[in-house]
């Protein structure tokens, strides 16, 4: 091991890593702590995978660093150049080429990349930058940390082939991420734009193991990095996002905008973009978190920066008390998501809507708007006012099914999709979707990702009108529940140390399926990793109850965790009856949890 660790150390381009390789071995001779996390550190190269990568920063092939990043920029390059081959190998024409040589690419791929505010992101994308220009790619770079929406729409407004966005997103401190998405004449026209899915990622990873494979650990040498030729983008791109995403409110059909807003970006990339579109859209009475608002790679106000994690919206909800404000919109660090902040009027106390509560009033909402945002010359492939056809929504399996009501009630399409954008996103005629992790896509003909600045405009539309004749969103949401049953989401998530504690929860659940929740005795299961005619295999268990409950369970894709949606589902035939159904609701809720942690052998936790 420390043979191994000291050729990556000799090898590693970035001076601060290699040193703390250096003190690593040293200490790791007499303490166990640092001999387990140099063990883990060399423990295989981190995996690429759809999502891309992401890990905590640190020296070693299982860590992010600059040795892995340069890999994985020469891997995706790679990939983009064979993929152009073989357009050309597809489309020639076989009699009069000399099958000896080798034909000329047909195009020349382009690549845009952008980056967040957390530590080397500004690095690794100028790295990736040198080697997409040194591969001959047409390469575009960020000029700013930007939230990931507006690298999204760089990729399609800019016609690229792939989009390189790093960023770790809602993760601690001391990871970060490399995400990929492919668009251009890499991929069929519903995929520009989105998110990578098989075969592209293994073919990626393939690329990668390739320069991986050197005589030495940690060798980039035969990585070729550009001294210059990138193109570094100006505002223009920057100021036409802004101007597609201001430009999705109707100003005649929903034209009130007196409503006091406040708005954090917790210490992430979105607090001048937001602000900006919020203004732009005619939203003039915003109050920002000033203490979150600066870019701050050590986000030192949240233990966790996720808005989904309990205190993150603390001083949001402080400042929105003190101002008297409307709604809170809070952003996770790369904007791409956005949580929701309402004064419960039964209570007085300031509340978190639950993921599922938000993706049912967009949908509410942009079904009021004939199941469309509209756009104003996004400057993509798609633009105008309204796209042809039946509108479509889509969410996840693990969000609820309340929106599959209300599309069916608004005479639209619907489809169910696995977890993750890069699978919502490649919906056929796609209007609206979104996944109960707090991501929505509300005008995929301008970002097709969840993208949280667009979400949180039609989300302050929406108050505002409601506001404007004297309603709140929890009106709606009584109203959704009148008319289609209460629904009620709860997720529990179970963090673990080592990962073969999830694989051995998912192997008990097979072993010994649970007959009941809640005293309901379970109807119908499904093994996800099997897969079906409408969705792939991915690992996780789905179960139904009698009643209606629905549980499903799944490793994290990006977090060492289990994570366990749950539905329930409670009929109301007035109004009278709303305050004893939510009481129910959270009744068999907390039910459910319990019998859940027991299938897992969690009785105790």
């Amino acid at each position: 091991m420390q043979a191994a660790a000291g050729q990556w150390a000799a090898h590693d381009p970035d001076p601060a890593t290699a040193a703390q390789l250096q003190e690593l071995i040293a200490a790791a001779a007499t303490d166990p702590a640092e001999l387990a996390e140099l063990l883990d550190s060399f423990a295989g190269n981190l995996q690429f995978g759809t999502a891309g990568l992401r890990a905590a920063m640190g020296p070693g092939p299982n860590r992010m660093n600059k040795v892995v990043v340069r890999r994985a920029a020469a891997g995706v390059a790679a990939h983009l150049l064979a993929l152009a081959q073989q357009e050309q190998l597809e489309h020639k024409d076989a009699h009069d080429a000399d099958p000896s040589s080798v034909p000329p690419l047909p195009y020349r791929p382009r690549a845009v990349v952008g980056f967040d505010a957390r530590y080397n992101s500004q690095a690794f994308a100028q790295e990736t930058a040198a080697i997409f220009t040194a591969a001959g790619l047409e390469t575009f770079l960020m000029p700013a940390p930007l939230p990931t929406p507006v690298l999204a729409y760089a990729v399609r407004a800019l016609e690229c082939e792939a989009g390189i966005m790093v960023t770790a997103s809602h993760n601690p401190r001391q990871d970060n991420g490399y995400k990929v998405y492919l668009g251009g004449r890499a991929v069929a026209p519903e995929a520009r734009g989105v998110q990578i899915v098989a075969p592209h990622d293994s073919l990626i990873a393939g690329h990668i193991d390739a320069v991986a494979n050197t005589a030495e650990l940690g060798d980039t040498s035969g990585i070729e990095m550009a001294a210059d030729g990138w193109h570094v983008l100006g505002d223009a791109l920057i100021e036409e996002y802004k101007e597609s995403v201001a430009g999705l409110v109707d100003a005649t059909a929903f034209p009130a905008r007196e409503l006091r807003i406040v708005h954090t970006s917790l210490h992430g990339v979105g607090h001048e973009t937001a602000l900006a579109v919020l203004h732009s859209a005619g939203f003039a009475d915003v109050h920002a978190v000033a203490e979150q608002a600066t870019p701050d790679p050590d986000f030192p106000t949240v233990s966790f920066p996720n808005p989904e994690e309990a205190g993150a919206m603390d001083l949001a909800f402080a400042l929105a008390e003190k101002v008297e404000a409307d709604l809170v919109l809070a952003n996770d660090p790369d904007a791409d998501r956005v949580a929701v902040g309402v004064l419960n009027p039964a209570t007085g106390v300031w509340h978190q809507l639950h993921g599922d509560q938000v993706g049912a009033l967009l949908g509410a909402h942009l079904a009021a708007r004939g199941g469309r945002a509209r756009t104003a010359g996004s400057g993509t492939e798609n633009t105008g006012t309204a796209q042809p056809g039946t509108p479509v929504f889509a969410n996840s399996i693990v969000s609820s099914r309340l929106l599959s009501k209300i599309a069916t009630a608004a005479g639209y399409g619907h489809v169910q999709t696995l977890t993750g954008f890069k699978w919502i996103s490649r919906v056929p005629s796609l209007s609206y979707g979104y996944e109960e992790a707090l991501g929505y896509c509300v005008a995929p003909e301008v970002v097709r990702d969840k993208d949280g600045i667009s979400a949180g405009l039609l989300l302050a539309e929406m108050a505002a009108s409601l506001k404007a004749v004297g309603r709140t969103l929890f009106d709606v949401l009584d109203d959704l529940a009148l008319t289609h049953g209460l629904h009620a989401s709860n997720q529990i998530s179970i963090r673990v140390e080592d990962v073969s504690d999830i694989h051995n929860m998912m192997a008990r659940l097979r072993e010994q399926p649970p007959a009941h929740f809640d005293g309901s005795p379970v109807a119908e299961l499904a093994d996800l990793s099997i897969g079906t005619d409408e969705l792939p295999p991915t690992e996780g268990m789905a179960y139904w109850t009698d009643s209606g409950t629905r549980v499903i369970i799944r490793p994290s894709g990006t977090e060492p965790k289990l994570k366990c949606y749950l539905e329930v589902i409670v009929p109301v035939s007035g109004a009278e009856q709303l305050a004893a159904a939510q009481e129910e609701t959270q009744r068999a809720l907390a039910a459910v949890v319990l019998d859940v942690k027991a299938a897992l052998g969690l009785e105790n936790l």
